[in-house]
């Protein structure tokens, strides 16, 4: 088994569509913003999304694509419709996995709401409603992983046997506090086909209510970088755990026992709705075929993460999306998507 990294090849991102059902705040920007990042994963793969209702999704689609002059192609999206609950795809979508002949997989984890948190039961059952109208390829498996409990954007794997994921998510409360880290351990390796899990047990930013998903904090760009996030504020509530995250990660290796190369990426100023800390992250761009897609906050920083990244991935066209709206449901750009390998989708 493997668990491919999101540089490789890919054949497309799911989305799943906010609406009235789903509790985000000021849904039409939410739903601006969808349309920005679709329009820009069409420009390079395939796109499927979930919704409640094609005809309205498609026509809000194209509604926003006539206001806003988007390039959006709608006759080349695939809509499949299921109840939700919201709409993080990183953390209700299946997760791809090779195997050792080639065989592909989409394993179907448990997902309870960020450990019982908020309302999961309909996201938890979008994958197996695909059985019925699937967005993969017939030679695609989908397996049942229950009852671990796990969600994608918890960890981040360079494709060659190593995972990066945080202590603090992985074995919180109400997620599977029925096995201790050691035993978590083992199951991931088996999943996945790892050779090591890479724990990091510091590192936090202020607002974010995922326990700390790996992905706003510290990625791997390739097989020896990994861009973390930064602040540069000393008074900030998130100054002291990401610097404590960042002797950590210097003091990892690679696989063959080097230094990773670090690329910080400073957070953008604190931002905040209605008294709650907002949990802003440069970290949560999304990799796809020839781009990075970057969720931007409308500051200076913007344009320090560009050139950063652009010197990590010097084939690739960045591109800066505003994903404020996004940080009202305390999540980013890489959190709404959910990627595929080549030759996952139909």
């Amino acid at each position: 088994m493997r668990l491919p990294a999101e540089w490789e090849k890919q054949s497309g991102v799911q989305l799943t569509w906010p609406d009235e059902t789903t509790p985000w705040y000021d849904l039409p920007r939410v739903q601006e913003c969808y349309a920005e990042i679709a329009s820009a994963i069409l420009r390079f793969e395939r796109l499927f999304i979930v919704c409640t209702d094609k005809a309205e999704c498609r026509a809000r689609l194209k509604e926003i694509a006539d206001k806003k002059g988007l390039d959006l192609d709608l006759s080349s999206i695939r809509f499949f419709e299921a109840p939700i609950n919201d709409t993080w795809a990183r953390d209700h979508g299946a997760i791809a996995v090779l195997g050792d002949k080639g065989e592909k997989f989409a394993l179907d984890f448990i997902f309870n709401g960020w450990g019982l948190k908020f309302a999961s039961n309909l996201d938890n059952c979008i994958n197996r409603s695909f059985e019925f109208s699937s967005p993969f390829k017939a030679d695609v498996k989908l397996v049942s992983m229950a009852p671990f409990v796990l969600e994608g954007g918890s960890i981040d794997s360079d494709g060659a046997g190593t995972l990066l994921t945080t202590k603090s998510c992985l074995c919180s409360l109400n997620r599977n506090d029925q096995l201790n880290q050691g035993e978590i351990e083992e199951e991931l390796k088996a999943f996945f086909g790892l050779k090591r899990v890479l724990w990091l047990n510091h590192g936090s930013i202020f607002g974010d209510d995922t326990d700390g998903h790996v992905d706003i904090m510290a990625r791997f760009c390739d097989a020896e970088t990994i861009a973390y996030a930064i602040s540069e504020d000393q008074a900030s509530e998130n100054y002291r755990p990401l610097k404590e995250m960042e002797k950590e990660l210097k003091s990892l290796r690679t696989l063959d026992g080097k230094p990773y190369k670090l690329v910080p990426l400073p957070l953008p100023e604190q931002m905040w709705l209605e008294g709650y800390p907002l949990p802003a992250s440069y970290v949560n761009f999304l990799i796809i075929n020839g781009a990075v897609l970057v969720p931007g906050a409308g500051q200076p920083t913007d344009e320090i993460v560009r050139e950063r990244l652009q010197s990590v991935f010097p084939e690739r066209e960045i591109i800066l999306i505003d994903c404020r709206p996004l940080l009202s449901g305390h999540g980013g750009l890489h959190c709404v998507t959910m990627n595929f390998p080549e030759g996952y989708l139909a």
